[in-house]
């Protein structure tokens, strides 16, 4: 699974991973973890993240065909 995590943070405002942990409730290391792939967030968590940005889940997070 793949995620635009990064580029919504850049694209909203330059939030940083420390701001958007703060946001979600969560460590900065956490959103690190998740947007390098090594984490996969539970689905609630999931929903906050897109909630936060303002877009759809599937423009966050993306599985790949196969």
């Amino acid at each position: 699974m793949t995620n635009s995590i990064r580029a919504l943070r850049f694209a909203n405002g330059e939030m940083t991973q420390a701001e958007l942990a703060a946001r979600l409730g969560v460590t900065r290391q956490t959103v690190i973890a998740i947007e390098q792939g090594r984490y996969s967030p539970s689905l609630e968590l999931a929903f906050q993240l897109a909630r936060v940005f303002g877009v759809p889940l599937d423009d966050v997070f993306q599985y790949p065909a196969e």
